[in-house]
């Protein structure tokens, strides 16, 4: 099948749209929309700092090329990667050392974070973390790193890799759960709060298949190692769901973002944000003490008393 834009060949068919391209007109496909994404999501202007998440994934990797190719050139917006390493043996370090170079060869500042910092480690904190699933905790600790390093190096937004499949799990998660809060509370953040580092996300609107492709067709590194704790997700039933509506119906998953999107002013309208104090540790929280405080403890509990 020839490209609909030129007489190369096409390396994909857009289900939802019908369009067929070939390697040169896809990556511009994404680019177009990536940079149209950034636009309506945030401004950045000369001197701000973006930390960029970076695990070193298709979907984190393709955010900090996109990022580089963007504003590298320009030479006024500094970028940091901020990558964590959860203590997961076999799975992160392959990763890390990905980033590592990528961050060398283009010249991009790149910060590491350990959970030893802040308490036990994944490969420890799997066998007791009780009605949490391991992911839970993970997120949890992670959150925490990546917003204290963010704010060390004085980022004004935090870019993250979350594609439109993470987007539209989330929502119809949330939904499911009645969650409102957190449902309103979803990136990109438009209301800053003092100690939180507001979050956009480029690939909000690009599918996970395209953001792999594009991965692939501009020869991006990326780790493709699954983490031995995924299995445990409340989150892959979600992924499921939403994978046979996008098969039965293609463009499920962008009516999924387009109702959230014609939801969200009235649900950001009547869900204020909360009144925040700062937790011992410096983190910003609701209650006493952040979640990450009242985990670490718990956990370091169960691990003294197995």
């Amino acid at each position: 099948m020839k490209c609909d834009h030129c007489s190369r060949e096409a390396v994909t068919l857009i289900r939802y749209n019908g369009s067929h391209l070939c390697d040169e007109h896809f990556r511009t496909y994404v680019e177009k929309r990536v940079k149209k994404e950034i636009r309506k999501q945030t401004v950045i202007r000369p001197g701000d700092v973006i930390a960029v998440a970076v695990s070193g994934g298709k979907d984190s990797m393709v955010t900090l090329h996109l990022l580089d190719m963007i504003f590298g050139e320009r030479g006024d917006v500094p970028m940091y990667a901020i990558s964590i390493d959860e203590g997961i043996g076999g799975y992160r370090p392959p990763s890390l050392d990905i980033v590592r170079r990528f961050c060398g060869e283009r010249g991009i500042s790149h910060r590491i974070r350990s959970f030893s910092e802040i308490g036990p480690e994944m490969d420890d904190v799997a066998g007791v973390s009780g009605e949490n699933s391991p992911c839970t905790c993970c997120g949890v600790f992670r959150r925490k790193l990546m917003n204290d390093e963010a704010r060390r190096v004085g980022a004004k937004y935090m870019a993250t890799g979350h594609n439109l499949d993470d987007m539209a799990q989330s929502i119809l998660m949330n939904f499911v759960r009645g969650d409102v809060e957190r449902l309103a509370r979803l990136g990109p953040h438009t209301k800053v709060q003092p100690g939180l580092i507001p979050r956009f996300l480029p690939l909000r609107m690009i599918p996970e298949k395209e953001s792999l492709l594009y991965a692939m067709v501009s020869g991006i590194p990326f780790w493709s190692g699954e983490c031995p704790y995924y299995m445990g997700a409340l989150r892959n039933q979600y992924r499921d769901i939403v994978d046979r509506l996008e098969d039965r119906s293609p463009g499920s998953r962008f009516s999924i973002m387009s109702s959230y999107d014609t939801l969200k002013p009235m649900l950001s309208e009547h869900m204020s944000p909360s009144d925040l104090r700062i937790c011992t540790c410096g983190e910003p929280t609701v209650g006493e003490r952040c979640k990450a405080c009242e985990l670490r403890e718990s956990l370091e509990t169960r691990l003294r008393n197995p």
